[in-house]
């Protein structure tokens, strides 16, 4: 009994703070594409808090289902805010919106379908499954663009909210697929209520300690020029700029595979960390992967502006500018330049 009504509390304090917490990121960064992300993910996280139950072997009331399913959705949520969250030039596509339908779907046909025929436990193995799916997918997309974040503050601020929500998600699926059918859920209900509470009260606390600007900025339309940004900096920090910006036109050392931060770095034998406040505070930068591309895009348009490699196919161009394929290179190429490189091509063709 006294479990029960702790679990209660928990879940109740949870889903207030989630809800405080939507509201808030809605007021506050509606614009950003990745705060709205966090405030749907915040609600997809209260609609969890409500309807999570470890060890469950009776098949859930109808009334429940749509919020379970919008719980289980929510990881699809929680991918595509990691998404959001690295990749400033990340933008939504109809595919995502289909993606989270069809697991939102699968949830509500598990609940009322599918559990009732091949079983409960079953139905909540095959759930968890996906949901380690997307939380992996989350996992993985903070591993790989972390290195790209350019502002300090941020980038530590950034994995936290992202390995706090997935270490409880993660766990939250191993106790709901190990734990089902046994004897223990009342007290891993009440275990589960009190990290889901603790992980929201520290993903609060600590994006309370960052400036909101920094984790869901939007991206600059215009990025500083490299010779203004410098201008009025010391000379130390000058001689950098040109050392740098000497690897990029001279050696085009963006053309090279898997450039990294390191890789400069170790070529202007600064840290990293320097290089990375360089790149931001001094060129205006807040993503590496947007310098490096600004640089590959502007050789590509001269290319492709060029009359003598008119017949020089896209994807050379793209791929002697950097580009492993032509996928990223088209999406690159139109977010800097509005039109896509064939169609670029073309309008400089014509104007000559």
């Amino acid at each position: 009994m006294l479990l029960s009504t702790i679990d209660i509390a928990l879940r109740g304090a949870a889903v207030a703070l989630l809800l405080v917490l939507a509201v808030s990121l809605f007021r506050g960064y509606g614009t950003v594409l990745a705060g709205r992300l966090a405030a749907v993910f915040a609600l997809g996280s209260a609609a969890h808090a409500v309807t999570a139950s470890i060890g469950v072997t009776s098949l859930v009331s109808p009334a429940y289902v749509p919020l379970i399913a919008l719980s289980t959705g929510n990881v699809v949520v929680f991918w595509l805010f990691t998404r959001a969250l690295f990749d400033e030039t990340f933008r939504l596509r109809w595919w995502h919106a289909l993606i989270w339908a069809a697991v939102t779907a699968f949830s509500f046909v598990n609940c009322m379908w599918l559990a009732p025929t091949s079983g409960v436990r079953a139905a909540i193995i095959a759930i968890n499954l996906l949901a380690l799916g997307f939380i992996g997918l989350a996992v993985g997309q903070t591993i790989t663009s972390w290195s790209s974040d350019l502002v300090e503050g941020r980038r530590r601020v950034r994995v936290f909210i992202v390995s706090a929500a997935a270490l409880y998600g993660g766990l939250n699926a191993v106790l709901q697929i190990s734990l089902s059918g046994s004897g223990a859920a009342e007290f891993a209900n009440t275990l589960n209520s009190a990290m889901l509470s603790a992980v929201v009260g520290a993903i609060t606390i600590a994006m309370m300690r960052v400036d909101g600007a920094d984790l869901f900025p939007a991206p600059p339309e215009i990025q500083v020029d490299a010779g203004e940004a410098a201008a009025v900096e010391s000379g130390a920090d000058q001689k950098l700029v040109d050392a740098l910006m000497r690897l990029m036109a001279d050696e085009r050392i963006y053309r090279h595979d898997n450039v990294t931060i390191g890789t400069l770095a170790t070529k202007l034998a600064i840290p990293e960390y320097r290089l990375r406040r360089l790149i931001n505070q001094r060129l205006g930068y807040r993503n590496f992967n947007v310098f490096l591309n600004e640089h590959r895009i502007a050789e590509a348009k001269a290319a492709l502006a060029d009359p003598s490699q008119a017949e020089v196919p896209v994807i050379t161009i793209a791929m002697d500018a950097g580009f492993q394929s032509l996928g990223p290179f088209n999406r690159a190429f139109k977010a800097i330049t509005g039109v896509t490189p064939t169609e670029y091509r073309r309008l400089k063709a014509m104007a000559a």
